[in-house]
């Protein structure tokens, strides 16, 4: 029998959990991923992932799983469901089922659940008097009610040291690839050069946080807990990931517009009502939402670090591969889209309207 490890990712064919899969597969990993849909199983396949088709709401895939392996060192949840409460409820049973078995065959599991830093609210603008990051120690402070059920399920992962241990990780906005929420800033840009204006109008403060980070070095930090030797410094513990350096709206938006030839560039307005109506959610939702977010706590413990260039430094590779995502139907970009008609909604508690 092989020794080599294994791990669960539930949501595999989502936009982190992809990459979570494709880090551990490169870090010598077995990795299965758990999908709802039969046709997400060949995509995982491409990737050398073994595909389980099943869901969480529905157990009967479990004979499936067990008939092929019985024990996983590391689940890892990478899923950004719209009814979080009834997610957890559902997942917590099935995680503790294989967490059983696994555990009944000698090996006790780690589940790394991703929540995200969004969870500690914003954070005040660069250069502002009182600017700090957030760090594990922050209070959670979600600035939007339909972020409240995923700060406060996530910490329950922590009450199951019966079965296993657990990580809570709290990722930065990501791009790269299929962009992610990123892709909404291709968008916003794409669609100004398309009009008659002459500049790529935010109605936001200039000097808003953007703090995010590639995708791939997101996927690295769940393999450097998961390879991390000490097992009692990862198990009961939040962490941060995020870029070594966070950009502001003005530096995002300045490379947009030369990226799509806006002639004016970027141009920071109050908004007149017609304004507002056609940019106050991909403005202030996404160019708005200032946050710094620190992550020496797992850089100091594990030695991971960023390596993929910062969004502006590569802005115009990560524009070409979002497009070439959005001409393939990439399920990523549908599945955003049609989620960020439904928050279009919800962000309204979090933008004041």
């Amino acid at each position: 029998m092989s020794n080599r490890r294994s791990i669960l990712v539930i949501g595999a064919n989502g936009y982190i959990g992809l990459a979570v899969c494709r880090a551990f597969v490169r870090a010598g990993w077995r990795v299965y991923g758990l999908v709802r849909k039969p046709e997400s199983a060949q995509s995982l396949a491409a990737e050398e992932v073994t595909p389980i088709v099943g869901s969480a709401s529905d157990l009967s895939f479990l004979d499936q799983l067990f008939a092929q392996i019985k024990t996983f060192d590391v689940f890892a949840s990478c899923i950004e469901p719209p009814d979080y409460a009834a997610y957890y409820n559902n997942a917590i049973v099935m995680i503790r089922k294989i967490a059983e078995t696994s555990n009944k065959n000698g090996v006790r599991p780690l589940v790394l659940w991703s929540s995200g830093c969004k969870d500690y609210g914003y954070t005040t603008i660069d250069g502002a008097p009182d600017l700090a990051p957030h760090t594990e120690e922050s209070p959670i402070n979600f600035a939007a009610l339909f972020l409240a059920q995923r700060a406060t399920y996530s910490l329950k992962m922590f009450e199951h040291t019966d079965l296993f241990d657990a990580a809570v990780l709290r990722p930065t906005n990501v791009y790269g690839y299929s962009s992610s929420y990123y892709g909404i800033m291709f968008e916003y840009a794409a669609a100004a050069a398309a009009s008659d204006t002459v500049t790529l109008k935010l109605d936001v403060h200039p000097k808003t946080i953007l703090h995010a980070m590639h995708v791939d070095d997101c996927g690295e930090a769940y393999v450097a807990l998961a390879d991390h030797s000490n097992r009692k410094s990862v198990g009961g513990q939040c962490f941060n990931i995020s870029a070594h350096k966070y950009e502001t709206a003005k530096v995002v938006a300045g490379a947009l517009a030369e990226e799509y030839g806006i002639s004016g560039g970027a141009e920071f307005v109050e908004p007149t009502p017609q304004d507002a109506a056609g940019m106050s959610v991909a403005n202030k939702s996404l160019f708005g939402y200032s946050q710094w977010v620190s992550s020496e706590k797992i850089r100091n413990l594990t030695g991971w670090t960023d390596r993929r260039m910062l969004f502006t430094e590569n802005l115009h590779a990560y524009r070409i591969a979002y497009e070439a995502a959005l001409q393939a139907g990439h399920e990523d970009t549908v599945r955003i889209k049609a989620r960020w008609e439904v928050w279009e909604t919800q962000f309204k508690d979090l933008i004041g309207k």
